[in-house]
C-alpha cells in the first residue's frame, strides 16, 4: 500500500501503476462494431459523489457495466458493492476479486476497466489521472482536478500525452453539461449582450460535514477521513465547492485565465483549531485587463443569505445564469429566456458526451478546462490566506506541494498538529505563497 512518490517528480518517475501498459490500444474498446460492445467501467472512490457517478454512467449509456471499485476505506467499498449489486443487478457484477482498499487500490480497478471514474479526495486526482492515462484509458474525472499548483502542472502535463492517445477526459464540471447554461453561455459569448465588461458570480451556502476521529486513527487516516476540512486533501470550499461558479466566470471570458487576482477571507465559524485549516468565506476579484473583472464571492455559514447565482455584465445588456437562464438589455427588459423544456440531467449528459466520444473515438479532453477554474480557486484561496496580490504566472510557478511523506497510513501529511492538538492557521499579512 506505499507509494512513496513526490509529485515534484511525478512525470519523471515510473512509479504509478499502469505505466508499463502506456501503449495500450484502446481502439479495442473505444469504437468495436459501431459502439455496440459493453465498456467495462471502473470507480475510484466510492463516497456519495463516487455511487452517484456510477449511477450516473449506467444510465448515460446501456452497454456500460461497473467491474471494479476501489476506495481507502474498506466501508465505503462495502457499502457502494451491495448497493450496486442490489440496484443494478447484473450491470455491477462486483465481487470480493473486484473490490480493492487501500492508497494504491486504484491500480487495480485502471487495470480491470476501458473507463475510469475518478472519484476520490480531490488531492489524489493528479496521481489517479497520471495512472490512468498512462494505462490508456478513457476517463472522467471529478472537479477540482488538483489542490496545489504542483497537481495542475502534472493535469495539464496528462492533456498533452492524452491528447496523443487520442483519450476521451471529461471533468464534472456539471454545468458546462447543462443545456440551458450551455445556450445562456453560448448567446453570452455570441456577443448578444455586447463584450462582457465584468462577472459576479456567488457561492454562498451552509456549513458541510465534519468527521470525527476515530479510535485507532492515525493522523493520515483522520484527515483523509475528515478531508473536507484540511486544504491538502480538499482544496478549501473555494476549490472544492465554489468551482462550479468560477467555472462559469472564466467561461464568460471565453476561457482565458487572468492576469492576477486578490482576496478577502477568513475562519471565523471554522474558528477552532482542532478542527482543520480551511477558510469560511473567501471573496476574490480576478483582473482579466482592459479594466475587465471577475468577483467570486463565496462562504459556508449557516444561518446566512444562501445564493448560488451568476451575473455577467456586459455593453449592450446582462446575463443571469443559474437563477434565471436569461439576458436583459441595459434598462431590464428581457430580450431572452431559455424555455426549452428538452429534460436534462447534467450528471447524465456529462457522461452521455463521454461514452459518445469513445465510441465515435472524437478524443473529447476537459483537462485544460479542469486545470484553468481549478487553478483560479487556488489562486483566490491562497490570495485569501495570504492577503496578497498573486499572479497567474506566480501561482503556475509556485513549488507548493501538498505531497505526504508516504502514501500509507502512517504517512505524515503537510499539516499536523502541534503538541497542543491545534493544526497550523492561515493569517492574512503573515502566511506566504511560494
Amino acid at each position: 500500500m506505499t507509494l512513496n512518490v513526490s509529485r515534484r517528480n511525478f512525470l519523471k518517475t515510473g512509479a504509478v501503476a499502469g505505466m508499463a501498459v502506456g501503449g495500450l490500444s484502446v481502439s479495442r474498446f473505444a469504437h468495436a462494431n459501431g459502439g455496440s460492445d459493453v465498456l467495462k467501467v471502473g470507480l475510484v472512490g466510492c463516497g456519495g459523489r463516487g455511487k452517484g457517478a456510477a449511477y450516473n454512467a449506467l444510465d448515460a449509456d446501456p452497454n456500460t457495466k461497473i467491474v471494479a471499485l476501489a476506495d481507502i476505506f474498506p466501508e465505503r467499498v462495502k457499502s457502494c458493492r451491495e448497493e450496486m449489486v442490489k440496484n443494478k443487478g447484473d450491470r455491477a457484477p462486483l465481487t470480493e476479486d473486484s473490490c480493492f482498499v487501500g492508497f494504491d487500490a486504484y491500480k487495480n480497478v485502471i487495470e480491470m476497466s476501458d473507463v475510469v471514474i475518478l472519484c476520490s479526495t480531490p488531492y489524489y486526482r493528479p496521481i489517479h489521472l497520471k495512472a490512468t492515462v498512462e494505462a490508456g484509458k478513457h476517463c472522467f474525472f471529478e472537479k477540482p482536478v488538483a489542490t496545489d499548483p504542483a497537481g495542475i502542472r502534472t493535469v495539464l502535463e496528462l492533456e498533452k500525452i492524452a491528447k496523443e492517445k487520442n483519450l476521451t477526459m471529461i471533468c464534472g464540471l456539471c454545468w458546462r453539461y447543462d443545456f440551458s447554461v450551455k445556450e445562456t453561455m453560448k448567446r453570452v459569448l455570441d456577443g448578444e449582450i455586447g463584450d462582457v465588461l465584468s462577472v459576479h458570480v456567488t457561492y454562498l451556502t451552509g456549513r458541510l460535514w465534519e468527521k470525527p476521529r476515530q479510535e485507532g486513527d492515525t493522523e493520515m487516516i483522520y484527515q483523509n477521513r475528515n478531508w473536507y476540512n484540511f486544504r491538502w486533501l480538499s482544496g478549501d470550499h473555494n476549490v472544492e465547492q465554489a468551482v462550479h461558479s468560477i467555472d462559469k466566470g472564466i467561461w464568460a471570458f471565453n476561457d482565458v485565465p487572468p492576469i492576477n487576482a486578490w482576496s478577502v477571507g477568513a475562519r471565523t465559524v471554522r474558528n477552532n483549531p482542532k478542527t482543520g485549516d480551511i477558510f469560511d468565506q473567501i471573496s476574490t476579484t480576478y483582473d482579466f485587463g482592459k479594466g475587465r473583472k471577475l468577483v467570486a464571492s463565496s462562504r459556508q455559514i449557516n444561518g446566512c443569505h444562501s445564493e448560488v447565482c451568476d451575473y455577467i455584465m456586459g455593453t449592450k445588456g446582462y446575463a443571469q445564469v443559474l437563477n434565471a437562464r436569461a439576458l436583459y438589455d441595459l434598462d431590464g427588459n428581457e430580450i431572452w429566456k431559455y424555455r426549452t423544456r428538452k429534460p436534462c440531467n447534467m450528471y447524465v449528459e456529462e457522461h452521455k458526451e463521454m461514452f459518445k466520444s469513445i465510441r465515435s473515438g472524437a478524443g473529447k479532453n476537459d483537462m485544460v478546462v479542469g486545470a484553468n477554474s481549478t487553478m483560479m480557486g487556488i489562486i483566490g484561496r491562497e490570495a485569501a490566506y495570504t492577503g496578497k496580490l498573486i499572479s497567474w504566472k506566480q501561482a503556475m510557478e509556485a513549488k507548493q506541494d501538498f505531497t505526504p511523506t508516504e502514501f500509507t497510513e502512517n504517512g505524515i501529511p503537510e499539516n499536523v498538529p502541534d503538541k497542543d492538538g491545534n493544526y497550523r492557521q492561515y493569517l492574512p499579512g503573515t502566511t506566504k505563497f511560494e
